[in-house]
């Protein structure tokens, strides 16, 4: 993604002034995992920064049109993201994190030594929340026939009642449908 650097200004010099930033990212891809995903129309955030007080409170929401890979079928998925925002950046680093050597790293941010926040990371993770782990064409996507690979979405190519047919003669179950029962009327002498 875009570097999404904002510069603060005397609009947030006070705690409790707020500024509402909206922008446009013209990116037309991202990646999550191994997997891409296009956006025809880039992305569009609106976020306020608040002076808290101890640092700048940016929230707002992410938006845009995103084109993946249908999981099942391999045919074209496109769905929308609309995702939170919602990241605190001090203006100093606390005097104990300093102290503490966790090798996975801080997990806040900080105010850039030139008066700039860096919004990428907290946008990309609420790209990333809202990105769904599988990816339909829709709900009730068919996927491919495992023996042909043909789209079932678009044709039969038949091999779903062989491969049910097979389904059930490979069950355990299987053995039981050539098993007789006897009729109720030998229950009913054995009971007098």
């Amino acid at each position: 993604m875009s570097p999404v650097i904002l510069t603060l200004d005397e609009r947030l010099a006070n705690p409790g002034d707020s500024l509402p930033v909206s922008g446009h990212i013209d990116d037309k891809s991202y990646t999550q995992g191994e997997r891409e995903f296009q956006l025809p129309q880039g992305l569009d955030y609106d976020v306020v920064l608040t002076n808290a007080g101890e640092g700048i409170l940016a929230t707002g929401i992410l938006k845009g049109h995103v084109v993946g890979t249908c999981d099942r079928c391999l045919d074209p998925a496109e769905f929308d993201v609309s995702g939170e925002v919602d990241e605190y950046f001090l203006f100093h680093e606390p005097e104990e994190a300093r102290q503490d050597n966790e090798e996975e790293g801080p997990d806040y941010a900080l105010v850039g030594p030139d008066d700039t926040v860096d919004l990428t990371e907290a946008l990309l993770t609420a790209l990333a929340e809202e990105t769904p782990f599988v990816v339909l064409c829709r709900p009730d996507c068919k996927g491919l026939c495992p023996v042909c690979g043909a789209n079932l979405n678009h044709e039969d190519c038949g091999h779903a009642a062989q491969i049910q047919q097979e389904r059930l003669e490979r069950s355990p179950f299987a053995v039981l449908k050539n098993l007789k029962l006897d009729d109720d009327s030998d229950d009913q002498k054995g009971s007098k």
